[in-house]
């Protein structure tokens, strides 16, 4: 089996869309950030935008962080899943892509990241590349998770007994991660992301198109764009594109 590393992080679908028993909500950048080599990328899995994510020397790291909601602990997380399309020499290896839960008991005694992993067990490694394939949802089915980092912990964890042990845990953050890029003779892993998934919560990465003037005040034009996602030159621009639809 190969071996998983891991850069443990601060705690802090287009074919997903079949899965008709969830409402989704299209979340916008405030909802998310980006961390370490990660950026936006066009297209997307038939869409105008995704998310780009690199593991290369420097930092080694790329990955976008998701807003939590205050409260939720692990057994409220019940679904969890992203598209994702590697690059042409590239592939899912030693642990990464990911999904990292991180978690706390609720005597604040107990605390780690429950990491959820991207690609065919057992080894998550071989994913195809230059195609968009869906994780599906992760929680589901037959994939364990590794709760190795908790108390009582281990790699391959049947998610229908982590949830046992840690559901009553607090979710104090949720990240997508790629950080394998040592695993390749050119020291690079890189993919994109999109429509990742987290309970009823879509995340699109699309540009928000403002239906204001005032929408575009404050420096909202910074965060917002056209219907193919072009970003606005200033404040001007986006007003002109409210008042005009140019």
């Amino acid at each position: 089996m190969q071996k998983l590393k891991y850069i443990f992080l601060p705690v802090t679908l287009v074919s997903l869309l079949t899965m008709t028993s969830v409402a989704f909500a299209l979340h916008s950048p405030e909802h998310y950030s980006f961390f370490g080599e990660s950026s936006y990328v066009s297209p997307g899995n038939a869409s105008n935008r995704a998310v780009h994510l690199v593991s290369d020397s420097s930092p080694g790291y790329g990955g976008v962080t998701y807003e939590v909601e205050s409260g939720m602990t692990f057994a409220d997380l019940t679904a969890l899943g992203t598209d994702y399309r590697f690059e042409s020499d590239d592939s899912c290896a030693g642990g990464s892509p990911r999904f990292q839960v991180g978690v706390a008991s609720p005597d604040n005694t107990d605390t780690g990241n429950i990491f959820v992993y991207i690609g065919p067990t057992p080894s998550y490694s071989g994913c195809v590349p230059l195609v968009w394939s869906s994780t599906g949802d992760l929680l589901e089915g037959a994939n364990p998770i590794d709760t190795s980092q908790l108390n009582a912990g281990i790699f391959y964890d049947p998610y229908a007994t982590a949830l046992t042990k840690y559901g009553s845990y607090t979710v104090t953050g949720i990240k997508l991660v790629a950080d394998a890029g040592w695993a390749f003779s050119d020291g690079e892993q890189a993919l994109d992301a999109d429509n990742t998934l987290i309970n009823t919560t879509l995340f699109t990465y699309e540009v928000p198109v403002p239906a204001a003037k005032n929408e575009c005040k404050n420096g909202g034009w910074m965060t917002m764009g056209r219907p193919d996602s072009t970003p606005f030159k200033n404040q001007g621009d986006c007003v002109s594109f409210v008042v005009n639809g140019k």
